[in-house]
């Protein structure tokens, strides 16, 4: 049994933050010279063995062979979900944006998820939650213009609607992830199990498991570390620490302003003020959704 210490929650949480936020760099470089899919093959497998091992560790390798076919059944939705089809869709998007776009809109899928839940999950759309929507997604509409104020110059409308595509199935995972009661780690670690088969398949089949460019392969394994492997163990113990988990889930906002920080000085992006006010927007939206709502029960 672990005991709470909000300490030892937020040193867990803080680490998680700094490697979400430097993980927009890492994707970036990998695309200079591997595809989407190229990046997902090398990083779903990095991940899956840095979920596996601590499993292992910890002497909890048997809960992972008394799954029931029920679960198994539930990892190859969960893992063909996120993630082959929102790893695969993301990446794309970064390769046709700037990662000052493309990681914020992605930050959207809290209110994907509130949208959802409507029909999914029979809940009531508040109208608080309805002025949340329309304040992020005006803040979407900033961060697409690029810098420009012309509401017809959005520039890669199709990076933007992947952007936006993949937080719908992220929202959809979370959703489905919520029916599932199996451990954390055990379950993320199956999920990225039958992911690893779908995009070998994938792969395979497009021909693109060969001819993969030597410069694309560490900044897709640290993709694969830092952004779905350790730092999702990272996260699950700051949560399992904390006294109070809404206290440390409240710094996941930090993670995309600490990112443009990274994007600016390694990436040299010129960080526009559409980007700024798009991201304080998604973030206003988002908070008005979480907190406006329970504030009004």
């Amino acid at each position: 049994m672990i005991r709470r210490n909000d300490k030892i929650a937020f040193l867990y949480a803080g680490l998680a933050m700094l490697c979400w936020s430097t993980v927009a760099v890492a994707f970036k470089w990998a695309l200079k010279s591997v595809s989407p899919a190229q990046l997902l093959l090398i990083s779903n497998y990095v991940a899956w063995l840095a979920l596996a091992l601590p499993i292992i560790i910890q002497g909890n390798a048997g809960a992972c062979f008394r799954q029931t076919r029920k679960h198994l059944l539930s990892s190859m939705l969960l893992g063909f979900l996120n993630p082959f089809v929102y790893y695969l869709i993301l990446f794309k998007a970064y390769s046709l944006l700037p990662a000052q776009v493309a990681q914020p809109i992605n930050f959207i899928w809290p209110i994907m998820l509130m949208l959802l839940s409507v029909p999914l999950l029979k809940q009531r759309l508040h109208f608080i939650s309805f002025m949340a929507l329309l304040i992020s997604f005006s803040g979407v509409v900033l961060l697409s213009l690029q810098g420009q104020l012309d509401i017809f110059s959005i520039k890669e409308p199709v990076g933007v609607m992947l952007a936006l595509s993949s937080s719908v199935i992220w929202a959809l995972y979370w959703i489905f992830n919520m029916k599932d009661d199996r451990d954390d780690q055990v379950k993320l670690m199956t999920n990225f199990l039958f992911s690893s088969v779908y995009i070998t398949i994938y792969c395979f089949l497009t021909g693109e498991l060969t001819g993969i460019s030597r410069f694309g392969i560490l900044p897709s394994v640290y993709a694969g570390l830092f952004e779905m492997g350790i730092t999702f163990v990272l996260w699950l113990k700051a949560l399992q620490y904390a006294t109070t988990t809404a206290r440390v889930s409240s710094l996941i906002y930090i993670t995309p302003f600490v990112s443009l920080i990274f994007i600016h000085f390694i990436l040299h992006e010129k960080i526009y003020l559409t980007s700024i006010t798009g991201l304080l927007l998604i973030i206003a939206g988002i908070m008005l959704q979480q907190y406006g709502v329970k504030e009004k029960k």
